[in-house]
């Protein structure tokens, strides 16, 4: 995940605040969406599995009780150590795409180291794939990681992309995806369509982060939302269908509920009181 600078880590989940250095004040749209706890326990057990038969030391360690049992410690962090490794490619590829947005905004940028990390990890192919997409695209971008405020429902985020595309103003939230069975990228999460809409509702966007200093959200304007999958071997570009948005946004709108109703919770005090037994009956 990347790190904006307004951004926080705390124990009510990533939070924003207001200026560099201030307290955390609302959730992050991501951890927002996270209220909605998912079931992976089928995946973690696929990927320890996974990593035990693929372990070259499974033959000499059958019927060696000791050595099984440390094949499974290592398979139990399989599903952990994949999620970090996803994680740091696409704070990679997140990088990359932002500085080319940069570049093409005369600003100052760090295109080329960004593709040198890349080419370190042996993910060039990403770069590769996002500059097909941008030229076929003909994308002009008007902002690049941009920290967008809604005070009326309390949360912020930041956007990967304000752009413009054949003339239609285009909000843009990246995703490095795998590669599937049949060499496709892998199709994104419908949720996206939450941090889309979210992002669609701001109402203020950050100019000097240091400084605190907001302005309205100018980029309200009727915009296509867009969730982009960059993979290794194409990218795969779709819409938000403005017909379903309405109930996304909603679902969004009672997730940040549940988020405020767990803070009251966590502040009420003590929960659950030891009741002791009545007294005895006067002789």
């Amino acid at each position: 995940m990347t790190s904006p600078a307004l951004a926080q880590q705390t124990s009510f989940g990533r939070m924003y605040a207001r200026k560099i250095g201030a307290l955390p004040e609302v959730p992050s749209i991501t951890t927002v969406i996270g209220q909605e706890k998912m079931d992976m326990d089928g995946w973690i057990g696929h990927m320890a599995a996974t990593a035990v038969v693929q372990d070259a030391r499974l033959g000499e360690s059958v019927g060696n009780s000791a050595k099984l049992k440390a094949l499974a410690r290592q398979a139990s962090t399989a599903a952990a150590e994949y999620r970090d490794l996803a994680a740091a490619r696409g704070d990679r590829v997140h990088q990359y795409c932002e500085q080319i947005a940069l570049r093409a905004m005369g600003k100052p940028h760090q295109a080329a180291q960004a593709r040198e990390a890349l080419i370190a990890n042996n993910e060039e192919a990403f770069a590769g794939r996002f500059d097909e997409w941008w030229e076929t695209y003909q994308v002009q971008p008007l902002a690049a990681e941009v920290t967008v405020w809604n005070s009326s429902i309390g949360y912020a985020g930041t956007l990967d992309l304000v752009a413009t595309i054949g003339g239609r103003l285009c909000l843009i939230d990246y995703k490095t995806r795998g590669t599937s069975r049949d060499g496709r990228v892998k199709p994104l999460d419908p949720k996206v369509v939450m941090q889309l809409a979210a992002g669609a509702k701001a109402e203020e966007m950050v100019i000097d982060p240091a400084a605190g200093t907001w302005e309205p959200w100018k980029y309200s304007q009727d915009p296509m939302l867009l969730g982009v999958a960059i993979g290794e071997t194409e990218v795969q570009t779709v819409m938000a269908n403005p017909e379903v948005l309405p109930a996304y946004w909603s679902k969004f709108w009672s997730l940040r509920q549940v988020w405020g109703a767990t803070q009251k919770v966590g502040d009420a005090g003590m929960p659950l009181r030891e009741v002791g037994p009545p007294p005895p009956p006067a002789a």
